[in-house]
């Protein structure tokens, strides 16, 4: 009997794995050329291209991650000296260059401009997406490359799709006081609670108890559960200013998760808007006018004038820390 229960474990233990395996590597693994995972063609439109490059001046910039993956980075400069930054997440399956529209608005508005690629994404070194989890601890890498070049710098977060996630969770770190606010766009509850929809789907499958194959191989083969991407979970401890955006006819990322986020977020100041007929992403798309009004009228209100000097020596002070203590833990992990 006993033998009979220990192999029966065994082939369900097995089969589990093999199930969580094949979907972490269909939703998470990135191509052996360096394409994105290859659930992407399931759910990205194929006939979006990325734009053109903002014609500024940039710089390519690297750092290194705290487990040691090279990221890399454009940073591109207003035509005027500021103090403005903004740090620009691209989402799922895609690259820094899907955010290049976005730098445009905001480098024409005075603003520098910091577009990474998330980790296996791009230029930037790395296997597998872990849908926030660890690029928002990336994120506190690049405020401090900000911070090192700027130490005047006042920073908004801002993040489309997986991007949105990211700076939503990255906005419940102990970030600088020079992170000012953050703008999430179509940001997810959670990626466990979407890819369990998506199970649904795509494929007709149960979120149980597929979703619990899938979130212990992530672990093991990411190092964070795909249940540790969770926003929800994060936003209470927010303490800047966050504008919430999502489009009513969101298909991927039910545009429900913007309330529960809002409700769960503990940002001294949240504001909303509800993009309607736009699907996932399109908020920008379906009217770039209406949508930089209404980015730029919040974040206004939170960052000085472009060319005005920051004369709080205590956020500078901050500042240089920050940036030589995160600078620090990564050259150590480099090494």
């Amino acid at each position: 009997m006993r033998k009979k229960l220990f192999l029966l474990l065994t082939v369900v233990v097995a089969a589990g794995y093999l199930i969580g395996n094949y979907f972490v590597e269909f939703a998470l693994k990135r191509g052996e050329d360096g394409s994105p995972p290859a659930a992407c063609a399931s759910i990205a439109d194929p006939n979006l291209k990325a734009p053109p490059a903002p014609d500024a001046d940039r710089e390519v910039w690297t750092i290194t991650s705290s487990d040691g993956l090279k990221l890399a980075a454009d940073r591109f400069k207003p035509s005027e000296e500021s103090h403005r930054w903004a740090l620009l997440v691209h989402g799922y399956g895609r690259d820094r260059s899907f955010a290049y529209d976005y730098a445009e608005a905001y480098l024409e508005h005075g603003w520098n401009v910091v577009t990474p690629d998330l980790r296996a994404a791009g230029e930037s070194e790395g296997n597998y997406i872990t849908m926030g989890a660890k690029e928002s601890d990336d994120l506190i890498g690049w405020i401090a490359m900000i911070l090192k070049d700027d130490p005047q710098a006042e920073i908004i977060l801002h993040g489309v799709s997986m991007g949105a996630a990211t700076v939503m969770m990255a906005s419940a770190k102990d970030l600088p006081s020079n992170v000012k606010a953050v703008v999430e766009d179509c940001g997810y509850t959670s990626a466990y609670e979407m890819f369990g929809a998506q199970l649904k789907k795509l494929f007709g499958l149960p979120e149980f108890p597929i979703m619990k194959f899938v979130d212990v191989v992530s672990k093991l083969e990411t190092g964070v559960a795909v249940s540790e991407a969770a926003p929800l979970h994060a936003v209470g401890l927010t303490k800047v200013p966050m504008l919430f955006i999502h489009g009513d006819a969101d298909g991927l990322v039910p545009y429900e998760m913007m309330g529960r986020l809002v409700e769960a977020s503990g940002a001294p100041i949240k504001e909303t808007w509800t993009v309607a007929g736009a699907g996932h992403a399109d908020a920008k798309p379906s009217n770039p006018a209406a949508y930089f009004e209404r980015v730029f009228a919040f974040i206004d209100r939170y960052v000085g004038n472009a060319r005005k000097s920051v004369k709080n020596t205590g956020a500078r002070s901050e500042s240089k820390r920050l940036a030589r203590i995160t600078l620090a833990s990564m050259n150590t992990a480099r090494a």
